[in-house]
This record gives C-alpha cells, structure tokens and sequence, in this order.
C-alpha cells in the first residue's frame, strides 16, 4: 500500500498554521515584555500569559512531531539542492524550537519556583543546575529566537518562490488551495 500523497492533511496543516501565528506572537510579545518598566501593569501578567503559552506550544509542538512521524507527507518539490536544504531547514526549526522551550525553562526555573500555566497547572522546578542559569538561559533563549524567526522568514520566502518562480504546488499543500 504505498499511496502517493498530493497535499498535507487536515490536521497537519492546522499544526502548521497554528504553530506559525502563536510562534511569532510569542516572539512579539518576549521582544515587548523586556522593555517593561517594573510599574507597568504588564510586568507580571505578561511574563505568565508568554510562559503559559510557551508551554502549551512545547506540549503542542511534541504532539506535532509524533503526529508527523506517523503520518504521511507529500514529497518536497524541487531541486536536489532544495529538497537537501528543507529537510535542514525543518530539523532546524524543531531543534530551535526545542531550545527555545528548554531554555525558557531555564530562566523561569532558576530561582527555584515552579511555572504556573493558567494557574491550572504547576511545572516543577529543578532549581538551579549551573551557575548564572537565568543570564546563559536567557542568551540563548534570545537567539535561538531570533534565529527561528530568520529561518521562518527563509522557509516562508522559500514558499512563495515556490508558488510565484517555480509555479509548483509546495505552497498549494499546506494551504489547501488548489490549482
């Protein structure tokens, strides 16, 4: 039964695009919390709403790589060279999404305090595991950020040369248009 597929399905697709928006929401949002004065109003809620989301998007994201190992994908479209380079690029947004989420832990765990999600949930804390945890977590959590959003931007820079230069339908499969 080896059936070739056109286009990602349904819930693919949904993961996709749902992983796109909260992905530079939060990336907006964490560039906007550091300005915060300590007497803004939004010096405490915004620090919690970003790690609340942050965490269901770890939760979603580990959901998303078991939904796709064990689903079928379409065959990527175009060069060798461009096939090679978005397998790449995709571990590559996966391992930084990773680190982002790792690292976020990190400094919102140093001090030994657990994070609250919603205050429904509570994830426990490790504690501190290295000196100056909270500086180094938050360095790298900075850019490992800054260089998802930059490979985001090439994979979505990629999509439309696909779509406008090649006229393929590697954008088609993910937006469910058709041709």
């Amino acid at each position: 039964m080896n059936q070739v597929v056109h286009s990602y399905n349904l819930i693919s697709k949904i993961n996709h695009w749902i992983s796109a928006v909260v992905i530079i929401g939060l990336f907006a949002a964490g560039l906007w919390m550091v300005d915060l004065s300590y007497y803004s109003a939004w010096y405490q809620d915004a620090p919690h709403w970003h790690k609340s989301v942050g965490l269901l998007l770890a939760a979603y994201t580990v959901f998303r790589v078991i939904w796709r190992l064990f689903t079928r994908s379409p065959e990527v479209e175009g060069t060798a060279f461009e096939k090679v380079t978005a397998k790449i690029a995709h571990f590559l947004m996966y391992a930084l999404l990773f680190g982002i989420f790792i690292s976020g832990y990190l400094i919102s765990t140093s001090d030994g305090r657990g994070i609250d999600i919603f205050d429904w949930y509570t994830v426990p804390s490790l504690g501190a595991l290295f000196e100056d945890q909270s500086d180094i977590a938050g360095l790298l959590h900075y850019y490992f950020a800054c260089t998802l959003i930059g490979l985001t931007s090439i994979h979505a820079i990629a999509a439309l040369k696909h779509h406008f230069v090649n006229k393929d339908n590697t954008l088609r499969k993910m937006t469910g248009a058709t041709k």
